[in-house]
Formats: structure tokens, C-alpha cells, sequence
């Protein structure tokens, strides 16, 4: 029997309008509502996530940063890993050096720029509602305060993304390097996946991973997916996102977590 459901956010529990559908709602709701816990599992900051939560009247468990960030139903704390700080002043320093980067710094609830006005930080404010901090000197006072990152986020084109990748993934062995969209590339401590954020939340509630659902669309949920007992690729997932789960749904623009959960009923209904 499902005890916990667990949901990537952007493709898989959102519509494209970036908006939670009223089916999607009412049946998450429906499921706590019988006893399943529910939580979203995300690349984002929390003040990305709780927008969407506050929006359909819900207080549920966080994992932010892909894993790095845990938080429960209160906001309390459960985990959170930061990054080597020497290896982030350095990969910090290369990465300023070309200006076809826009480079952006995580730490807990914080997000920090250094130029709020360029249109790609833009866009993520128009996209999660969170709101950065402007640091005109730069990403290293914080680590010079102390304040280390749980996440690096790079946005470029594609192909600088997936070039990057390659390049960071060799020379930074200690952080893992993933793309989460074709124009974002996120950077965490290695030991860092969705799994490890799962596996936080499970011990805390006592639970095991067999007692466990997710959901996902992309290459960042992989792990997600191969962690928990039943995995379930959205429709607009890439085919091996799909072939990694044990179950496919219909696309998020077609309410494919709402449909999954109401079709199966005997999964997670005593």
C-alpha cells in the first residue's frame, strides 16, 4: 500500500501555464484526505514551491534544490547540504569569466544575482514568484560571510547547457551537474539527487521506499523515480525517462497525475 506520494513540480504537477489544474488539486487533496502523505520534490527554491502550495490550500513537506533542501508540512528544517566552499569560489571564478552565463546563488531561502534586471532572471521571477537578492559584488561575499550554496544554477543556451555538463561534471567531481530544462543547468553537492531529499522524508515519517509513489517528466527525476517502490512517467516525458519508470501516465497538459491516481485507487486506498 502507498503511504507517500512524491511529485516533481514543473511538467509533471504543473500545467503548462505554470498553474495547478482543479482536478490536480482536488485529487491531491483527496489523497491526504484518506492518509497518504504528499510532497513536491523540486529543483526550486521553497519560495518557488510555496506560491503553488498556498494557492490550492495545502501544507506539505519540501524538498528544494533537487534534494539539497528538506523541509517538512511546518518549514522545519530536515536536511540541508551545501557545497565545498574552496570548489565553489573557483567554479564561481570560472564561470564569471564568460559573460554568456547567467549565474545564480542558492542558500536556504535565499537566491542571489548579481543583475536582477537581465531577462533571464526575469523570466525565473515571472515563473516561481520568488524574488532574488542583488549582490553587485558579487557571489563571493556570501561565502566569505559563511553563507554556503546548496545549489549553483547556470542559465545559458542549450548547447552551452549541455556542453557544460560534460565539462564540469569531469572537472568538479565533487558536485553533481544536471540539466533540468534545455536552458538550465543545476550544480549540488554530489552526494545530492531527489532520491537522497526521498529518503530524508521517509525516514522521517517512518516510511520505506516500497511505500512510495513519484512522479516525473525529465533526466533530473530519474533517480526519483528508480527510488521508490512505484514510479510513474508523465506522457511528456523523453522516452527514457519512460522506459526508467515502472508505470506511464498522460502528459501534464492532460491532468496525467490526476488521472494516474484516480485509476489506481487500489494503490494508495484502504
Amino acid at each position: 500500500m502507498i503511504k507517500m506520494i512524491f511529485s516533481d513540480i514543473d511538467g509533471t504537477f504543473l500545467c503548462d501555464d505554470r498553474h495547478v489544474s482543479p482536478r490536480t488539486a482536488a485529487t491531491v487533496k483527496e489523497t491526504i484526505a484518506h492518509g497518504v502523505r504528499f510532497a513536491l520534490v523540486s529543483a526550486r527554491m521553497p519560495e518557488a514551491i510555496y506560491p503553488l502550495t498556498h494557492s490550492i490550500g495545502l501544507e506539505i513537506p519540501l524538498i528544494s534544490y533537487s534534494g539539497a533542501y528538506v523541509l517538512d508540512e511546518q518549514g522545519t528544517t530536515l536536511a540541508s547540504t551545501t557545497m565545498d566552499p574552496a570548489a565553489t569560489r573557483r567554479l564561481l571564478q570560472e564561470l564569471g569569466a564568460d559573460d554568456s552565463l547567467t549565474l545564480n546563488y542558492y542558500a536556504g531561502h535565499h537566491w542571489y544575482v548579481t543583475d536582477a534586471t537581465h531577462p533571464r532572471i526575469q523570466m525565473e521571477i515571472d515563473i516561481t514568484q520568488a524574488r532574488p537578492q542583488v549582490l553587485p559584488q558579487g557571489f563571493a561575499t556570501r561565502l566569505d560571510a559563511g553563507e554556503l550554496s546548496n545549489k549553483i544554477l547556470i542559465m545559458a543556451d542549450p548547447t552551452a547547457c549541455e556542453r557544460l555538463e560534460q565539462e564540469l561534471s569531469g572537472a568538479y567531481p565533487m558536485f553533481h551537474v544536471v540539466r533540468s530544462a534545455p536552458f538550465l543547468l543545476e550544480i549540488m553537492d554530489r552526494t545530492v539527487s531527489k532520491a537522497t531529499g526521498l529518503a530524508v522524508l521517509l525516514d522521517h515519517y517512518g516510511l520505506t521506499r516500497q511505500e512510495a509513489l513519484s512522479f516525473g517528466d525529465n533526466y533530473n527525476d530519474l533517480e526519483m523515480l528508480a527510488y521508490t517502490g512505484i514510479s510513474v512517467a508523465m506522457g511528456n516525458a523523453p522516452d527514457a525517462v519512460k522506459k526508467a519508470a515502472t508505470h506511464q501516465a498522460a502528459p501534464n497538459t492532460a491532468d496525467g497525475l490526476a488521472r494516474f491516481l484516480e485509476e489506481n485507487r487500489e494503490l494508495w486506498q484502504k
